[in-house]
């Protein structure tokens, strides 16, 4: 899995994981908030319902002393109906009321205070209804307009006007609560609602840069493959140029390598002829001689010897040259490189400042505009080869004019440094482009020393770097060497 992927996947888990945390924490508060509502509003309906009893237990004793005193003024035994209907209300309201408040310590306390009272004014009012059924009418309304009756009522009523008071605080306090109640959920609701959106916010922002990450891949990959033909074609011709290279190699092993040693052999031969005729001299055992051998004895010793050791001698130190080069070359492409942060505008000023002596005695000038701060590549490498061709532009300069050496480094696409060195010399004839960097092999006319090695080297170098080196060149104008090398060297040497 790549480093964005585990990216999306952390980041998409991590989302999940709060807003689930978001999620579960408001069902929690809501199930205790939705249940602690439920309580209170039981327990207000349990408070009215203790108001009404309270009120209907009053009402019930008010119709009984209504209907008993009026039985006693008239002796009507109509009144006599919502007297007794009301008494047995009145007990089984009473049975009601003290279960109600159980429950309520301060109503708990005055109940059997209220049913003491209750039972009293039953007693008084059942025993002026039996003194009037009785034939003691006036026992009964003397018992009637006696305080007793009167008390007991105010007793009574003062204990359920507490009952009620009671009641509709509880009543109020449970509104207030069940209404704070009702703003903690609202506000809760409110901020899981804005935590969730916040939270589905950063997951499509994490799911969009995902998106346009997928989409710029898939642009790079579209343009990847878009130019694969191109790079197998490149990767073709470099595959070519290296068969002919290797071609090259073997021709030059086989023909350049054998051309001094045919010379060697064949002064070899010479210096057996000639040797003979010494022999001849030198060996003759007192035998006279012929003017003929003494005069090829004589010619063997001054010159056939001396030209045969010669050329023998020549072509061993061809052959040696030749040798000593391409064991430089090959131990160059043995060299384990060392990929390392390489500030380029310091090391072309370090170069510059080497060789600037040789450029200002002809009133040359170097230029530098360095576009690029810094690559990862193997620095001996890169100064063996811009230091070759600053030895080549001086070597080959114009002698008619200052040489006038410019050098520009800009980036190339995404991965490559581009590195162009540009002087005003001599330049190079167009079908020489090709062959310079060529192993053994020199173009234009030969006034300087040299094997034909040092561009072969620095194409070798370039080419370990993982880049290239061309060529731009008129004759008589100057030359432009372009190299092309990988902003960091680093990822092709793991590969």
């Amino acid at each position: 899995m790549s480093a964005t992927q585990s990216g999306f996947v952390r980041s998409t888990l991590l989302f999940l994981l709060i807003g689930t945390g978001i999620l579960v924490g408001i069902i929690v508060a809501t199930f205790g908030l939705v249940e602690r509502t439920q309580e209170t509003f039981t327990y207000i309906l349990q408070e009215r319902d203790i108001r009404r009893m309270s009120a209907d237990l009053m009402q019930k004793l008010t119709d009984a002393e209504t209907g008993q005193r009026g039985f006693v003024i008239t002796e009507d035994e109509l009144f006599l109906k919502p007297y007794e209907d009301s008494v047995g209300d009145i007990r089984q309201q009473l049975v009601r009321l003290e279960k109600a408040v159980k429950d309520r310590p301060a109503k708990a306390q005055r109940i059997l205070e209220l049913r003491s009272k209750v039972d009293a004014k039953l007693n008084e009012l059942g025993q002026s209804v039996n003194l009037v059924r009785s034939g003691q009418r006036d026992e009964a309304i003397a018992l009637t307009e006696a305080d007793l009756g009167r008390v007991l009522m105010a007793d009574i009523r003062v204990i359920l006007d507490m009952f009620k008071a009671k009641s509709d605080e509880n009543v109020q306090s449970g509104t207030v609560e069940q209404l704070e109640a009702t703003r903690q959920l609202q506000w809760i609701t409110i901020g899981g609602g804005i935590a969730i959106i916040a939270v589905m916010g950063g997951a499509l922002l994490v799911v969009a840069q995902h998106i346009r990450a997928l989409a710029a891949s898939r642009v790079e990959v579209e343009q990847l493959n878009a130019g694969l033909e191109e790079r197998v074609a490149e990767r073709t011709e470099d595959l070519m140029q290296a068969n002919q290279e290797i071609q090259r190699f073997a021709y030059i092993v086989t023909h350049d390598l054998r051309a001094p040693l045919v010379n060697i052999m064949g002064f070899t031969a010479e210096l057996d002829t000639s040797l003979r005729a010494l022999q001849a001299y030198v060996l003759n055992d007192g035998k006279t001689l012929s003017e003929q051998d003494i005069q090829e004895a004589r010619l063997a010793a001054a010159e056939d010897l001396p030209e045969a050791i010669g050329f023998i001698r020549s072509s061993t130190r061809k052959m040696d040259g030749l040798i000593n080069a391409i064991l430089k070359i090959s131990r160059d492409g043995k060299r384990q490189l060392k990929p390392e942060p390489v500030e380029l505008k310091p090391l072309l000023e370090t170069i510059s400042n080497s060789v600037y002596h040789q450029i200002s005695e002809s009133n040359g000038t170097i230029e530098l505009a360095i576009g690029v701060n810094q690559l990862t590549t193997d620095r001996l490498s890169l100064e063996q080869i811009v230091g070759n061709l600053f030895d080549n532009a001086i070597k080959y300069k114009q002698p008619d004019r200052p040489l006038t050496l410019q050098v520009r480094a800009t980036p190339e696409g995404r991965h490559m440094v581009r590195i162009e060195v540009e002087d005003n010399g001599r330049g190079i004839a167009d079908h020489d482009h090709e062959r310079i960097f060529e192993l053994f092999r020199r173009s234009g006319h030969q006034d300087q020393a040299g094997e034909g090695i040092g561009l072969a080297h620095v194409r070798s170098l370039a080419r370990n770097l993982g880049g290239e080196i061309t060529v731009r060149s008129r004759l008589g104008v100057g030359s432009t060497f372009v190299l092309r090398l990988p902003s960091d060297l680093s990822r092709l040497v793991r590969s």
